[in-house]
This record gives C-alpha cells, sequence and structure tokens, in this order.
C-alpha cells in the first residue's frame, strides 16, 4: 500500500477484539484538502457539489492554493496530530487505534469508516478538528458522518463526538505561551504599544444566530488575552476568510479592514495576530493572514506578528486524551473560564442551520470552512 491509502490506518499492534473499554477506536474528523495542483479543482469540486456558488469564486480560490504550489497543509498536519495522539495513547493509555477521515478530500469519511468496519471497530469517539460550535464545525460533520455510515451498511461503527473544547486547559494554554513569548521578544517600548486582533473564520450572521460560536470565540480569546497578561482594551475579535455575497450579513469587523480602521485612527506601529478560531497553520492561517494581513500591514509600515495555532502542541495532545478519557473512566472535566465543559451529546437543535433560508449561506460558508 502506498503511504496515502495507510493514511487512516492504526497502528497494526492494536487487537480491537480483546478490548474491555466502551470504545474500541479513535477516529479524527477533519476537512481535507488537496496534496497537489492536480487535486485542486477536483477537491473544490466536491467542496461545492450541490451548491450555488460561482465558478468564478471557484477558481479565485483555486489561486489561493495554487499559491502554495497546489498543496494544503491540512492532511500532513493531520498526518503529525494521529501520530502525536498514537504516541500519547500508547504511552499513557487509553490503548485505542486513532483513524482519519475527512469531509471532503481523501481519506474520505466513507473511505475510513469501511476500514474501520472490517477492522471490527463497533463504537469509536470522534476527535473533531474544530474547538468551537457551529453548523460548519459541528453539526455538518455529524450529518457528514451519518452519510458516510449509510453509505458502509449495517457494520459502519457508531460514532460519538467528543466535546467542543474551546475552554479546555490544553488548548487555552498553549496560546498564552505563544502569546507571552511574541510579547516578550518585543522590546519594551514596542511592547506596550502592540494591539492584539484575535481571530476566527466568519460564517453567516443566521449561521452564528443557532450556535454559540460567538460567544465561545470571545470567551477563548479573553482566556488567552488575560492568561498573558494583556488588558481588555488592547486586544479585540475580528474575523476573516469570509465568502458570502456583499448583501448578506457575515460576523464583522474583517481583519484587513480593522487593521486599516487602527493604522488610520490611531497610527498603529505594532500588531500580534493570534488566530484563535483555528486548530493548525492550514490555508486559510497562512493565505489570509501570512500573505494578505502582511502584505496590507507592510504597505502602512506596520509590524506584524503571528502567534502559532496550537498544532501538536504536546498540551493539544494531552488534552486529546483527556476528552477521550472523560469518556471511558469518568475523569474530570476541564474547563477554564465562566462557560463550563460543553455536553456530551448534541441536543437536537444544536447548531441547528435552515437549508431553505440561508441555501447560499452555507454554499460559501463550507467553500472555505477550514475548521
Amino acid at each position: 500500500m502506498t503511504n496515502d491509502e495507510t493514511a487512516f490506518l492504526p497502528d497494526s499492534s492494536f487487537d480491537i477484539r480483546h478490548s474491555s473499554l466502551p470504545y474500541d477506536a479513535v477516529l479524527i474528523v477533519s476537512f481535507g484538502g488537496p496534496e497537489k495542483p492536480d487535486d485542486v479543482l477536483p477537491f473544490l469540486e466536491n467542496v461545492l457539489r450541490g451548491r450555488n456558488v460561482p465558478r468564478e469564486r471557484m477558481l479565485e480560490v483555486a489561486e489561493h492554493y495554487h499559491h502554495f504550489g497546489g498543496v494544503s497543509p491540512l492532511n500532513e498536519q493531520n498526518r503529525r496530530l494521529k501520530a502525536a495522539l498514537e504516541r500519547e495513547l500508547a504511552e499513557h493509555g487509553p490503548r485505542l487505534p486513532v483513524y482519519w477521515g475527512n469531509r471532503n478530500w481523501h481519506p474520505l469519511l466513507p473511505e475510513t469508516l469501511a476500514q474501520m468496519a472490517r477492522d471490527g471497530v463497533k463504537r469509536a469517539l470522534g476527535f473533531f478538528t474544530s474547538a468551537y460550535s457551529s453548523y460548519s464545525g459541528c453539526r455538518q460533520y455529524r450529518e457528514n458522518i451519518a452519510a458516510a455510515q449509510a453509505q458502509v451498511g449495517p457494520a459502519a461503527p457508531q460514532v460519538e463526538k467528543l466535546r467542543a473544547f474551546f475552554n479546555h486547559p490544553g488548548f487555552i494554554e498553549p496560546m498564552v505561551e505563544s502569546l507571552r513569548e511574541v510579547l516578550a521578544g518585543l522590546p519594551a517600548e514596542r511592547r506596550a504599544d502592540a494591539r492584539m486582533l484575535f481571530t476566527a473564520h466568519s460564517i453567516p450572521t443566521s449561521m452564528a444566530a443557532t450556535s454559540r460560536y460567538e460567544e465561545q470565540l470571545r470567551e477563548a480569546s479573553r482566556l488567552v488575552a488575560e492568561g498573558a497578561g494583556v488588558t481588555s482594551d488592547r486586544w479585540e475579535l475580528v474575523y476573516q476568510s469570509r465568502s458570502g455575497p456583499p448583501q448578506q450579513p457575515w460576523l464583522a469587523p474583517d481583519v484587513c479592514d480593522r487593521i486599516k480602521e487602527l493604522h488610520d485612527a490611531a497610527g498603529l506601529s505594532e500588531l500580534i495576530i493570534v488566530p484563535v478560531g483555528f486548530t493548525s497553520d492550514h490555508m486559510e492561517v497562512l493565505y489570509d493572514l501570512d500573505t494578505e494581513a502582511k502584505a496590507l500591514c507592510d504597505r502602512h509600515g506596520i509590524r506584524m506578528h503571528r502567534t502559532p495555532t496550537v498544532g501538536t502542541h504536546p498540551r493539544f495532545v494531552r488534552m486529546i486524551r483527556e476528552l477521550i478519557q472523560e469518556r471511558t473512566n469518568d475523569a474530570r472535566r476541564l474547563a477554564l473560564g465562566n462557560l463550563g465543559a460543553s455536553h456530551d451529546v448534541c441536543p437536537p437543535d444544536c447548531c441547528a442551520y435552515q437549508p431553505q433560508v440561508a441555501r447560499v449561506s452555507r454554499s460559501v460558508a463550507a467553500a472555505c470552512l477550514l475548521l
């Protein structure tokens, strides 16, 4: 088998048949991305299949990928996360095999669930690579899993989602550490002038209204800022990567619009961007922040710094193990701040989003939402 064919397979040392745990596998669930130039258009056509998005917009997004050689870093980042989690579970338990499946590119969820069925997996825990509650980051993935189960048939394993982790210390602490490091690297006089913009993917306001997306983002941003000793007057939450038609309301302000406003109003000179809405440095972080926002800052003489996403930080990987242990042995449910630990089982109306109200919104949101 090639590396691509074995990417979603677990370590061969696991014998699922002899497990005494209530779950017999872990499934990493993500968006997926192209891995060579010839993948780009088929990938985007897969993302947009059945959706009302103009081809010109699809080709525009394709150029973002071609800017980086036609390769999204997301799949490779998920391979690294899978390998890190396998090591974490092998060392500390519970000893469960780890699989990986995507919504939009190989390994696709039907492929992975079929492999899990062949391996004898009956009941798995799903880790979604999105920290927040929203249609695109939660409910749609559950719909994708259900569709994959229907495609595989009666042998398909059950998949139970691990809870949203936006306020888990394993998600917050690595970002606090990174922000502290950036601040510590600035001369004292520049540190005092630095402003912080916490960024997340914009979504239609109609989608945001049916979830706790904004509330959770603000809480996570506050926890990171306060953990790094940043006062409330020096940071704010902004959004990026909007894809919707101009007449449709999306969450704002846009990161680049806000940079211009701050520069025009106060002569912004030092800026730190914290991509709090993302778990890895995938295409939207690399293009929308490291390329577009950085070019804007360069034109205006603004020194821009960007903190890394949590990626495979050891504390983040340990967090996934802790979330698994919550469900396997009633371990303590860790959460920082004021909102408490999220639910394990999503209620029926969780992150609901009515297609007849927002058909186009769902289309454009799905086009680029690499949560």
